[in-house]
């Protein structure tokens, strides 16, 4: 296999990662960033914790979904992280706040073009 070959793989494989992301995100609650991974996630609890004088972070998520190409099972039922380094957690919006009226309506900005 040739590096052109590979870097091909990689890239159809990132591609159909990017594939699945979307069409599993309206799925989530939560959107969960480490510094070694990207989830999905339906429940995220993040305990700071210390030891030693040390502080740390103990992440557990519930009906997951994880980012990782190399992963033959990206959906995953439980997940424990510990780490000393940053976690983000944002909340997903709702497909329902970012829906359009059910009428399909604009209101009075459906009227611009008279």
């Amino acid at each position: 296999m040739s590096a052109e070959d590979l870097e091909n793989y990689e890239t159809d494989m990132e591609l159909q990662l990017y594939r699945e992301y979307r069409d599993v995100v309206g799925l989530f609650s939560y959107v969960v960033e480490t510094e070694r991974r990207f989830y999905l996630a339906n429940h995220v609890d993040l305990q700071a914790r210390s030891a030693d004088g040390e502080v740390y972070f103990d992440l557990t998520l519930q009906d997951a979904w994880v980012w990782d190409v190399y992963r033959s099972a990206r959906f995953v039922k439980n997940v424990r992280v510990i780490t000393f380094k940053d976690v983000n957690v944002e909340e997903l919006p709702r497909n329902e706040e970012l829906a359009l009226p059910k009428d399909g309506g604009l209101g009075d900005l459906g009227d611009l073009g008279n």
